[in-house]
């Protein structure tokens, strides 16, 4: 059984900046990848990041969330980070974490989820 547990979420005014924690327990995959993917309201989920467990290598999506967001892991802890940078009204959403045997940017890869972390950000 994989349990994957966020957390981090909650509210900030624009131009902050949260940083967001998953880690994971159980028999996970560790030779895939965790991702972030995130559902703002009224919203579909849509792809956030992902990184691998080995190398570390890492995947974002092609959006307003390039260069504001950065994933990173430690290994020892099971434990992958989101720091979200420079914060705006629309990236406000619930962020969930999954993880998965390959790095890829559709939720449908992802076996695992977690419940969820909000994160508002409003002024």
């Amino acid at each position: 059984q994989v349990q994957l547990v966020e957390s981090g979420g909650g509210s900030m005014q624009p131009g902050g900046s949260l940083r967001l924690q998953c880690t994971a327990s159980g028999d996970f995959p560790r030779g895939g990848a965790l991702a972030w993917f995130r559902q703002g309201p009224g919203k579909e989920r849509e792809f956030v990041a992902a990184i691998r467990w080995i190398g570390g290598r890492t995947l974002y999506a092609d959006s307003a969330t390039e260069g504001r967001f950065t994933i990173s892991r430690d290994n020892a802890k099971n434990t992958v980070w989101l720091q979200m940078n420079s914060l705006k009204p629309e990236d406000t959403a619930v962020y969930f974490c999954a993880a998965g045997a390959y790095m890829r940017r559709s939720g449908a890869d992802y076996s695992d989820w977690g419940v969820g972390t909000q994160v508002t950000v409003s002024s």
